[in-house]
This record gives structure tokens, sequence and C-alpha cells, in this order.
């Protein structure tokens, strides 16, 4: 059974973040070498700090294949808000940049990947939210078409036989800030509750946006939801230091779908600066 690395948030293009996000990656090899096989890398959206500057994705895409030529054969990655633009105004014609440069073709969402008996599936939260009339802030929609599309997937014989399943999306399900909700939160619920039902389980719900690094688990009935956080520590400006809900944390984790037993996750710390450290979940 695969474990998970799952993080979130790198904003390269950002100051100097291509270097951090090329330590962190340098970091996660040097730990992980021995159990590179074993892994699957699940990045969840704002690769880049801006896609108007494309060489942001080309110098992710980099640091991504230093981990593959590492041994990590297995790399999943949707794209965020930033992805689409700056992250408060966005454009379509960047989701064809983001699929080109990291899928080598055009993809449907759900991306769907089955890895060893998990299936895994990529929603793009943004899909609905790049219209004349709501491309702006950082908001996302999946869409009714992709949510529909998802219910099909979730109850199809090929994911029905994995043992695990896997759903991971940039926006933030549950918990958000104004201007920055998935405004379909509540038909994502009904989908995955409704594959529930029809004994169809949801082993894990991964994403970022919020930076807050936090542990939501046990919500709409999922054993682990997980906010990665910021793996670069993207800083929020400083007269947000007031608001609780805009501190910023790391969580990138090591998920052991193998154990039911949350407990036995744990956090990879990595400041950009001064190395890497481990401890248990939160």
């Amino acid at each position: 059974m695969k474990k998970i690395l799952h993080m979130s948030d790198l904003h390269v293009g950002y100051q100097d973040f291509d270097l951090r996000f090329r330590r962190l990656i340098d970091a996660v090899i040097a730990q992980y070498c021995d159990e590179a096989s074993d892994l699957v890398v699940v990045i969840t959206g704002d690769l880049a700090n801006n896609a108007n500057k494309v060489e942001s994705f080309r110098k992710v895409k980099q640091s991504l294949e230093a981990l593959r030529q590492a041994g990590f054969a297995h790399i999943l990655v949707v794209p965020g808000n930033h992805d689409h633009g700056t992250g408060k105004l966005t454009d379509e014609k960047f989701g064809k940049i983001f699929q080109e440069i990291f899928y080598g073709r055009s993809v449907e969402f759900p991306k769907l990947d089955i890895i060893d008996g998990m299936a895994f599936l990529g929603l793009n939260s943004m899909e609905e939210e790049l219209h004349w009339y709501d491309r702006f802030w950082a908001e996302g929609d999946l869409g009714m078409p992709q949510l529909r599309r998802l219910e099909k997937v979730l109850l199809s014989p090929e994911v029905r036989i994995c043992k695990k399943r896997v759903i991971y999306l940039h926006h933030h399900p549950f918990k958000w800030r104004p201007f920055h909700e998935l405004k379909d939160s509540k038909e994502l619920k009904k989908v995955l509750i409704a594959a529930m039902n029809e004994g169809v389980s949801i082993d894990a719900l991964l994403f970022g946006h919020n930076h807050q690094g936090k542990a939501h688990n046990g919500e709409w009935g999922i054993p682990r939801c997980y906010d990665a956080g910021t793996a670069t520590l993207k800083p929020r400006p400083k007269y947000l230091d007031w608001f609780h809900w805009y501190q910023i944390q790391a969580s990138t984790r090591i998920i052991d779908l193998a154990n039911d037993d949350v407990s036995s996750d744990s956090v990879f710390f990595f400041n950009g600066m001064t190395g890497a450290g481990h401890e248990k979940a939160e």
C-alpha cells in the first residue's frame, strides 16, 4: 500500500521561492529516498505565484523532475487560483498552459490515477471560476459538469474495486474566508456522501489554499481531511497577522493509508533555511 506525501501552495515565482522549493525537494529526497517507490506525491495547487510568469511553472517542473530521478515515480498535481493568473484575477488560457507543462496533454477532471490499487481523483476547483463575471478574487467553483463526472467515476467498477480512494483539490472545502470560498462545497459534499452511501469509501480528502495547515479529520464522514498549508511558508501581509484565521503553517504530511489510525500520519516540517524535522500530525 502506498503512502502519500501531501504538500500545497508552493508559490514559486514569489521572491526566491524557486530556491526555497528546491531546498524542500532536496530535503524530501534526503529523508525519503529509500522509500521513494512507496510514496505518491500529491500537490494541491498554487504551484506558481503568478501564472503570467510561465517560467515559474518550468522551475517547479525542474524540481519535480529531480524527485522523479530520485525514484519518486508518482507525482500528482492539480491547479489552484494562482495557477490561472495572479490569484485574484484569472484567465482560462493558463489552464491549458498548466496542463501542457505538468500533464503533457489535455485532461478532463476529475483526473483519475489508479496506483497500487488506490484511486486518486484530482479535481480542478477553478473549472467554473474563469468566466468574465466571476474571475475575480480567490474563490473556486468545481461546476456541475465536473461534479456529475466525479459522481460517475466514483461509482464506476474500476474505482469501486480499489482498496482506497483519495480526492484532492486546491480550494478548502470546509473553512473559507471572505472571497476565498469554494462556492459549490455543499454540492461536493452531496456527491461524496452519496458515494459513501453506495458503499464507496472516501478515505482521504486533501486540499490547500488557506495556508493554515490544519487537520479536519472526520468532516463529512471522511477519516482523513488535510489542509497542507503552504509548503514554502509564503507570508501573509503584516496587517493580517491580527486575524487568527490568516496565520500560516507548513503541514507537508506523510499519510499512511494502510493504517486506519490517523495518528500514524506525520508532518514533515521545513522552514526553507535551517532544515527539516518530523512530528506526529495533529
